[in-house]
């Protein structure tokens, strides 16, 4: 047997050469979710080129005009700004930070798991009782303090999140690599002389991918919603840059006289969210390949 064989023997399928993509397409409701988000996304980086209004010009006349109005098709707020050019960028800022969040936490967390599910003993024990200790804390009190200390910038509020982010991927990755060490593809390498660093990124994080895609996904979901609480509460993205959290900040003292001004980017959060957790259900069930959905 040649070592490229002995290698490979026993290897756990990789995600991309399961059937994932009819079980996939199955799940209603994850396929509902992806062409909200897909449609989401289009709409947002090519809709605001395609409306009237920019999301920055002031009409006072138009003020508190309600949805439907001539061509302001959501309404718009107190200082007559079109709501419909405003949520759109808001969602540019929002989906950046949930797919840039998804990144930096994703990449890190696998790091860390990675490196205490291989090396195991003080290493591993060491590094997941950092995580532990990051857990303890509730992550949107993490937020609030550390977006305190700095200026709430969309590239700092992504940051921040991202470092209150991390910690699930990394436990979730940790299990799955400290279970695949073991199997015999992961012996024959060592056997075959390969370098620990080779085993880790070339062997093993490719068969676990499948759990990293669902946590990275339902990361999205838990950014989004963390940046607009912070922007809600004032600590996030600031205006007359506009957010998701910060356009239902402003619609606070106007829920009586103008409740569109809180509908409008409440169902949009509710959409987006509600979407991506369907999306990693989906991938969920998918990558299972016992899973049997009807």
């Amino acid at each position: 047997m040649t070592t490229a064989t002995a290698i490979s023997v026993q290897r756990r399928p990789h995600w991309w050469q399961q059937r994932t993509l009819s079980r996939f397409l199955r799940h209603r409701l994850a396929l509902i979710g992806l062409i909200v988000i897909v449609t989401l996304t289009l709409a947002c980086v090519f809709g605001p080129y395609l409306l009237p209004h920019d999301e920055l010009t002031v009409d006072l006349r138009a003020r508190f005009s309600p949805p439907l109005t001539d061509d302001f098709y959501l309404g718009t707020d107190p200082l007559g700004r079109d709501i419909t050019s405003r949520l759109l960028m808001a969602g540019r800022i929002s989906l950046l930070v949930g797919f840039s969040v998804m990144l930096i936490s994703t990449a890190f967390g696998t790091l860390i798991g990675v490196i205490a599910g291989y090396f195991r003993g003080w290493t591993g024990v060491v590094l997941m009782r950092i995580v532990d200790a990051f857990l303890a804390f509730p992550s949107i009190f993490l937020v609030l303090v550390l977006s305190a200390f700095v200026k709430p910038s969309p590239f700092m509020i992504t940051v921040i999140i991202a470092l209150t982010c991390w910690m699930e991927i990394a436990r979730i990755v940790e299990a799955e690599i400290r279970s695949l060490r073991e199997r015999d593809f992961t012996v024959a390498a060592r056997l075959a002389g390969a370098s620990a660093r080779w085993i880790m990124f070339r062997e093993l994080v490719p068969n676990a991918m499948g759990p990293i895609i669902v946590a990275a996904t339902l990361t999205i979901a838990n950014a989004i919603l963390l940046e607009a609480y912070i922007s809600f509460l004032g600590y996030g993205i600031q205006p007359p840059l506009p957010s998701w959290g910060n356009m239902l900040n402003s619609a606070q003292q106007y829920l009586t006289n103008a409740p569109w001004l809180a509908i409008v980017p409440g169902i949009t959060i509710t959409l987006a969210v509600t979407s991506f957790n369907f999306i990693g259900d989906g991938l969920r069930d998918a990558l299972d390949s016992r899973s049997d959905l009807q």
